[in-house]
C-alpha cells in the first residue's frame, strides 16, 4: 500500500467543478471570457522546478495561481456569471452624485430601478421640473458611463405630500382643511 502512487486532489478545483455541475443542472448558461484563465499545462510560467516556482512575474503572463488585483477578479466574475446588468443598476445608485453632479444629487435621489426605468424623487417641484428638462442629457450620460440599454427612461417624481392619516382607521371627507380657519 505504501508503494501505490497517490493522486493529488485540488480542493478548490473540485469545489469549482461541483458548482459548475450544479449550475448546469439548473439550466444556467456559462459564458467564457476571452483569453485563458490558466497558463499552458506543461512548461508554463507557473511550472515548478525542484519544489520552487519559477517565473511568477507579470512579465511572463498569468498562471492560474498568481495573485491578481481585486478589480480584475471581480470584473471577470461579473462577466462570467452574466451579472453586468444588475451591477450596472447598482452602480447608477452608488455613483449618483458622480453621474449627475453634486448640486442635482443634493436635491434629487434615485428611489428605485425597475427594468430599464430609473425612478428619481426630488425635494421640490422646481427641481423635479429641472430634472425633467435635463433627462435627455442624463440618459446620454448614463449610456456613455454605464453602457447602452441600462437606463432607457427616467421617471421623475416630485416631493411626497404629507399624510394626515394617523392610525389604521380614518373617515372620508375634507379632512383637516376646515380647522385652519
Amino acid at each position: 500500500m505504501a508503494d501505490e502512487p497517490r493522486e493529488e486532489v485540488d480542493a478548490a478545483q473540485a469545489a469549482l467543478n461541483r458548482v459548475r455541475q450544479a449550475a448546469e443542472a439548473r439550466g444556467e448558461v456559462r459564458t467564457r471570457t476571452s483569453g485563458s484563465l490558466v497558463g499552458p499545462a506543461s512548461g508554463g510560467s507557473g511550472a515548478r522546478q525542484g519544489g520552487r516556482r519559477r517565473g511568477a512575474g507579470a512579465a511572463e503572463g498569468y498562471s492560474g495561481r498568481d495573485p491578481q488585483g481585486l478589480g480584475s477578479v471581480m470584473s471577470r466574475m461579473v462577466a462570467d456569471r452574466g451579472w453586468s446588468s444588475p451591477v450596472a443598476v447598482g452602480s447608477v445608485i452608488a455613483r449618483w452624485p458622480e453621474l449627475v453632479g453634486p448640486e442635482v444629487a443634493a436635491h434629487c435621489t434615485p428611489e428605485s430601478f425597475e427594468d430599464t426605468t430609473l425612478r428619481v424623487r426630488c425635494d421640490s417641484t422646481a427641481w423635479a421640473t429641472q430634472l425633467r428638462l435635463l433627462s435627455t442629457a442624463l440618459l446620454d450620460r448614463f449610456a456613455r458611463e454605464l453602457g447602452p440599454d441600462v437606463v432607457r427612461s427616467l421617471h421623475v417624481l416630485g416631493p411626497a405630500a404629507p399624510s394626515w392619516r394617523k392610525g389604521a382607521r380614518h373617515v372620508r371627507g375634507r379632512g383637516p382643511r376646515d380647522t385652519y380657519g
